[in-house]
């Protein structure tokens, strides 16, 4: 047969998705009743499904995400007041093409981190760059970037990252370095990219803990006005997990 030397041929030239594809082919002989356009139309399909997958499979290594959450995975029966109409319109990704942000708050144990984590990896399946953060490990990253020279850097990559997720907002007090940088990151992305923040407090509520109200004006005047806001509430779904 002429398929193994056209396979090896295929794998030299990294057409993974195609070799794979002629082998399946040749064990199939039903495939003789298709046309050749029709057998090479699949074997592109499976090419490009496969060149898809490698894509994605490096935008979520690269993303960081701290929990493996999908969309299938969205637990809509727990009673948190999540907006399930919202959520669905959220995924099909027009905020992001929008530059428009999405804010989730809640009590913790409620899903917040998960949602944002479904949420970035349904930009990934888009073909969209992401990045997880938790606030209280970025602000003294980029604190120590100052030293070593690599500020301006995290900077523009943070400013290059088209969904940015910014966990555990708020969680502690800010220091005018820290209230300082959240400005040049939200003033690089507004217009241009798009945020998920997650936050025990109520968005009401970001104003006073943000500490200086002209930064606070600032920050939360790029931040907050072209967002989705999600509102949970609820019992925490960590004791669903509790041994019994």
């Amino acid at each position: 047969m002429l398929n193994h030397p056209t396979v090896d041929q295929l794998h030299q030239l990294r057409l993974f998705g195609m070799a794979r594809a002629l082998a399946s082919q040749a064990q199939t002989p039903a495939i003789t009743q298709l046309s050749f356009e029709e057998r090479l139309g699949l074997l592109v399909d499976c090419e490009r499904a496969e060149r898809d997958s490698r894509q994605n499979a490096t935008r979520l290594k690269r993303a960081k995400l701290k929990q493996a959450a999908t969309p299938e995975d969205v637990d809509y029966r727990h009673p948190r007041g999540l907006d399930r109409a919202l959520f669905a319109r959220l995924m099909s990704g027009a905020w992001v093409s929008a530059h428009q942000n999405i804010l989730i708050c809640g009590p913790t144990g409620v899903g917040k981190t998960f949602l944002a984590c479904a949420l970035a990896n349904q930009a990934c399946r888009q073909g969209r760059s992401v990045l997880y953060v938790r606030l209280p490990r970025l602000l003294p990253a980029l604190a120590i970037g100052r030293g070593d020279g690599s500020y301006a850097k995290s900077l523009s990559s943070l400013a290059r990252t088209e969904v940015l997720v910014i966990d555990d907002w708020a969680l502690a007090p800010l220091t005018d370095e820290g209230r300082r940088d959240l400005l040049e990151i939200f003033d690089d992305r507004h217009g241009t990219r798009s945020t998920i923040i997650t936050s025990q407090l109520g968005v009401k509520h970001w104003h006073a803990s943000i500490g200086d109200p002209t930064l606070a004006d600032a920050i939360l005047d790029r931040l907050v006005h072209q967002a989705h806001t999600l509102d949970l509430d609820g019992e925490s779904l960590r004791k669903k997990e509790k041994p019994q």
